[in-house]
């Protein structure tokens, strides 16, 4: 087994090729004619594109490969980087990441089946951000209970709800521009924190900290310097303990990929969903977990609900005292979910009724208008 020889880096690419099947003439072509443009890189056309890179520079290996115009113009599928240790792939069209050590990485041996031409169908619903979001939030969720499995445990499990949706608001706080500086975040925690992960715990609960603080206390508070360019946030979510479970270096690689990814294009609606979606299925029903999609809850609410309100704006057309009347009446729709979990058919409803409220606006000459929503404890 490949994994269990001595590794040997000037080898190992044409070695992890020739073990998904390619032939000896077609490895030594490559080797005559490698368009790779990254140092101690092989680039096989339409197939992967694999760095071996000195001890420690894995991650920006892995990064160099995907920025590379080599990468793009050669059509790789997948991307690679070990330095014999720490072992890092991507698959580039779904995004999905593994992060293992080097002797492990024959565990996700279906992982590069396509590079032998088996291809793995998977069906992708809703947003592809979205299931890319939270497929890597899992693996990150299970890498930490690996280390932490106390976090696991019935008495500590709000303690990683909470946890995991601090982390799902810093990773959208950094994209959206809630924090100064885009990457805010990851790129504090890449930059401050070691890279075998001995610290990465202590980096994040002073960023948890820092949030808590409101500026004006925060010579008092003596945080760190390097901390000071994140923003207070009100409303408690960064209230209370700042303990944070320990990262092994797969889980922090891992917080890196997830990071990596532009949080723009993820829907704000699930993140409610995504804090209960990143548990395993079978730890997710034995906790009655349970997550609805955003197209199955508008299955609930159209009918319900929001049909009737769609057609009578329809009906109103301009008609400034019929949409008027209508506009009243959503302020005074009541919504109520009873078996409430993460919200979001509270949080579908009101993004639905509060686009609705916004056209009877801009048909009334009004588009700047406060909403009467917010005043309203409509739920």
């Amino acid at each position: 087994m490949l994994a269990e020889q001595p590794f040997d880096a000037a080898t190992f690419p044409y070695a992890f090729l020739e073990a998904f099947g390619n032939k000896p003439a077609t490895l030594k072509r490559l080797q005559a004619n490698n368009k790779s443009d990254v140092e101690g890189a092989v680039l096989q056309y339409s197939n992967i594109h694999i760095a071996v890179c000195p001890a420690g520079e894995v991650p920006d290996t892995l990064g160099k490969l995907r920025v590379s115009a080599a990468t793009t113009r050669q059509k790789a599928k997948f991307i690679l980087a070990t330095d014999g240790e720490d072992f890092q792939a991507e698959d580039l069209a779904s995004g999905e990441p593994v992060v293992c050590n080097f002797k492990d990485f024959p565990d996700h041996f279906g992982f590069f089946l396509p590079l032998a031409g088996i291809s793995t169908v998977q069906q992708v619903r809703e947003n592809a951000f979205d299931i890319r979001a939270t497929s890597r939030l899992n693996k990150l969720y299970i890498e930490l209970l690996k280390d932490n499995p106390e976090w696991g445990s019935t008495g500590r499990r709000h303690d990683m709800n909470h946890f995991m949706a601090r982390l799902i608001f810093c990773f959208f706080a950094e994209d959206t521009d809630i924090f100064t500086a885009k990457s805010l975040f990851t790129d504090t925690i890449g930059q401050m924190s070691a890279k075998d992960s001995s610290n990465t715990h202590e980096v994040i609960g002073e960023i948890f900290r820092t949030m808590n603080t409101k500026n004006g206390d925060r010579a008092e508070a003596k945080l760190p310097r390097w901390a000071n360019a994140f923003p207070y946030v009100n409303g408690g979510l960064f209230s209370g303990s700042n303990e944070v479970p320990r990262f092994s270096k797969i889980a922090r690689s891992y917080l890196m990929h997830v990071g990596n990814l532009d949080w723009k294009k993820i829907n704000p609606d699930i993140f409610g969903s995504m804090i209960q979606a990143v548990a395993d299925d079978e730890e997710r029903g034995a906790l009655g977990m349970h997550y609805t999609s955003v197209p199955n809850i508008l299955k609930v609410l159209n009918p319900l609900f929001l049909d009737d309100v769609r057609g009578q704006l329809r009906a109103s057309g301009d008609n400034a005292r019929m949409l008027l009347n209508l506009r009243k009446r959503l302020s005074k729709i009541r919504v109520f979910d009873p078996a409430c979990g993460s919200g979001n058919f509270l949080v579908i409803a009101y993004k639905e009724l509060r686009a609705i409220e916004a056209e009877i606006n801009r048909r009334r000459g009004e588009a700047d208008r406060r909403s009467e929503m917010l005043d309203s404890p409509i739920f």
